[in-house]
């Protein structure tokens, strides 16, 4: 599991966004790109070319759940 601290400074590295935790990812605040970031054994891949670029509604379900603005 991802700490509350190391949550706190890891961004985005495409955008530098805040990011968010949701499940076994970390997808960024960022409405334009929408990246999600898969955690491995507890280690975050912060590669932008290993990242998935979620659809609209997708990215809105999660900033939704996770109270973020999605205007």
């Amino acid at each position: 599991m991802i700490s509350k601290d190391l949550l706190d400074i890891l961004c985005c590295p495409e955008t530098k966004a805040d990011l968010v935790l949701d499940d076994n990812f970390l997808v960024s605040v960022d409405k334009n790109t929408r990246r999600r970031y898969r955690i491995e054994d507890d280690i975050p891949v912060m590669l932008i070319e290993e990242s998935e670029q979620l659809d609209v509604e997708t990215w809105k379900e999660i900033m939704t759940k996770h109270g973020k603005p999605v205007e």
